[in-house]
């Protein structure tokens, strides 16, 4: 009897330095990982011009179309946005000159590194921070957010530290949880805006910058967003929406609302959508109507 105690004691034992050893492994692998660095090159975006246009661009851009505020909080002073025992914490930046914002000599180049970039000022990636949506903004567009960004009144908010904890450091180790969005950016590109208008290449830049290929896939096709805890995304490919007229696609994205009457899921930012212009709905709409019909979640 005390020969199998001693055995299963044993077992145990074994199983629990395994474990150990298995976290602490997870751990330092995790920790090299995000501590790797990302060259971005000179910006060569002009500091802002703070005038009423530029401004009315930058704030528009902020909202309807990058909807900030989804993650930064309505008055984009940061916000702890998840805080999970096993994945760990995620916390959004206070954007703001006030206390545990931003420093006070942030520049033009530090508004591109993070947002086009998703890198911070000493080179690491930034958690979570969808700069890949936001890599095709044109210069002209950054310029005008970060005008806008500029002129946000302070506030005085401390954040504790985005944190990936072991869960969460095991799926990023073996790429099921893409954390730093810097790592898939091609840093040397040099982003170029179509001209707006109610045109399928403009409605494409918008749903890039716009967080729709974020959310859909990059075929728009749908499936899980890699959101915790969002439902799947619908396809918005013509297999899924096909049978949308514009003024659908128009109810939809103002009202939340399918044309069967029925709510679209609490998901869809309808509070920042419904603020788009008549010209950059037809736009995405013409754009998504121009894609290949996928089936959904088709990559």
């Amino acid at each position: 009897m005390r020969t199998a105690l001693r055995r299963v004691g044993l077992g145990l034992g074994i199983l629990v330095l395994l474990v150990l050893v298995l976290a602490a492994g997870v751990h330092v692998a995790g920790g090299r990982k995000l501590a790797r660095t990302y060259d971005v090159p000179a910006v060569a975006t002009a500091a802002p011009v703070a005038d009423e246009a530029t401004l009315a661009r930058g704030r528009h851009l902020a909202t309807a179309i990058g909807k900030c505020a989804a993650c930064h909080g309505d008055d984009l002073g940061g916000k702890v946005m998840i805080d999970d025992p096993a994945l760990g914490r995620a916390v959004s930046a206070n954007l703001t000159r006030g206390r545990g914002g931003r420093p006070a000599d942030w520049s033009i180049a530090d508004w591109d590194r993070a947002i086009r970039h998703g890198v911070r000022r000493d080179g690491t990636g930034l958690l979570i921070m969808p700069s890949n949506d936001y890599a095709p903004m044109s210069d002209e567009d950054l310029a005008a957010l970060a005008a806008y960004l500029e002129t946000l009144p302070p506030v005085d908010r401390e954040l504790p530290p985005s944190q990936i904890r072991l869960v969460g450091r095991a799926l990023y180790v073996a790429d099921k949880m893409p954390l730093v969005p810097a790592a898939a950016i091609d840093h040397a590109a040099r982003p170029v805006a179509p001209m707006p208008g109610p045109t399928a290449e403009y409605g494409r830049y918008l749903a890039d910058i716009g967080g729709c290929t974020g959310c859909h896939g990059p075929t728009l096709a749908g499936g899980p967003s890699g959101e915790p805890g969002a439902p799947p995304a619908s396809n918005l490919t013509p297999t899924g929406i096909g049978h949308y007229s514009e003024a659908d696609f128009t109810r939809a994205l103002r009202d939340g609302v399918r044309p069967d009457g029925s709510r679209l899921k609490e998901f869809m930012p309808v509070q920042f959508t419904k603020l788009m212009t008549d010209d950059e709905i037809r736009a995405v709409y013409l754009f998504l109507k121009s894609v290949p019909p996928r089936e959904f979640g088709a990559r």
